[in-house]
């Protein structure tokens, strides 16, 4: 599975699932949005499988996404989430970052569990490259695309003029070509960077920006499935109801999709965003008074007449052509526009190789 058909559906509601399997890992990395450690904790396996047990051929996500913390701490989870996700149909992605590498090494479980998942996604950087080396990076890259394996680097920089980026994005290109597609993305001010990285500007409330990151449902490692992969829901330091969508031992994937799909506050979400549906009840948003995105999305719950007006334009026939319509839009850019959108559009291109080809930077 390319790295660009998992981009593709990223706007589509419920074609995939994130699911963080451990808060467990054995790197330091400096930017790590999840700050784990090695006494994190790991998720219920039998949950987990019971809930990946409840995908049908008719209602499955595309992709389940498996991360941490260090996935690949738990490749035998990897290995039998895959298998079961497989008989329904449903592929498997793991992102991953990388530390059983050192010494250019492919551990026998690891290499099991990368010819099991459809896609495997190292993470590499100027904070990865302290822990693991890049020369260490490139050579288990090498025997993954020996043994078949799509590949894939998610690659971050502090802004769209680090020079990293440039370096190491013409240094893969240079020895991978077009095999090993990338997701350039910036460092946010969350996790162990929650002091040290740069914020993105807000948007205008004034028109609509869509939340895409409110479709695919996300595991956190306690089982509880919400609608939002905001590390501060996902560590469970801000739990808004509107964004709950359940929880692995109690719910199967029918009920999760069912909510995700039809409550209207979600579904306007995910049509306009939440400081455009916040500015639309209040009337206005005053500059520099207001929370950010993601804030003034969680608060949504405090602001009954956001959920009024939301049930008033998301309900039924509608509100699911008003989304329909939204998702329509946005996904005519493709893979390179969601990563424009949310990654460093400098570097967007990167994301497809088949169609962008190499090269480091577009003029």
């Amino acid at each position: 599975m390319h790295l660009a058909d998992i981009m593709a559906l990223r706007r589509q509601v419920c074609a995939g699932l994130l699911v963080t399997t451990t808060d467990r890992c054995p790197l330091s990395c400096a930017h790590c949005s999840s700050a784990s450690t090695l006494r994190g904790k790991d998720i219920e396996s039998d949950q987990l499988l019971r809930f990946v047990g409840s995908f049908t051929a008719g209602e499955r996500p595309d992709v389940v996404m498996l991360t941490g913390g260090e996935p690949l701490m738990r490749p035998d989870l990897v290995c039998a989430v895959a298998r079961e996700a497989r008989t329904a149909g449903t592929r498997t992605a793991v992102l991953t970052g990388a530390f059983f590498a050192r010494g250019g090494r492919l551990p026998a479980p690891v290499r099991e569990a990368a010819r099991t998942v459809d896609h495997f996604s190292i993470s590499l950087d100027a904070y990865h490259e302290r822990e693991v080396s890049r020369a260490d990076v490139f050579a288990v890259l090498k025997l993954l695309l020996k043994q078949g394996t799509d590949t894939s680097l998610h690659i971050v920089g502090t802004g769209p003029d680090d020079s990293y980026l440039e370096e190491v994005t013409t240094a893969v290109s240079g020895t991978f070509g077009a095999d090993v597609p990338m997701l350039v993305s910036e460092v946010r001010p969350i996790g162990r960077a929650r002091g040290w990285a740069l914020a993105l500007a807000d948007a205008d409330a004034g028109r609509a920006t869509p939340c895409a990151m409110a479709a695919w449902p996300v595991v956190s490692v306690d089982g509880r499935i919400s609608a939002c992969c905001n590390q501060d829901v996902v560590d469970g330091r801000s739990t808004p109801d509107h964004l709950a969508l359940g929880h692995i031992a109690t719910d199967g994937w029918a009920a999760v999709h069912e909510r995700a799909r039809t409550r209207p506050l979600l579904r306007v979400i995910r049509t306009v965003g939440p400081l455009h549906l916040t500015a639309r009840v209040r009337g206005e948003l005053v500059p520099g008074s207001e929370p950010d995105y993601c804030t003034s999305c969680h608060r949504l719950g405090d602001e009954p007449a956001a959920a009024n007006w939301a049930s008033r334009i998301g309900t039924g026939p509608v509100g699911e052509l008003l989304e329909r319509t939204a998702i329509e839009q946005r996904a005519s850019t493709g893979p390179v526009g969601l990563v424009t959108e949310y990654g460093s559009s400098r570097y967007a291109h990167l994301v497809d190789g088949r169609a962008a080809g190499t090269g480091a930077t577009q003029p």
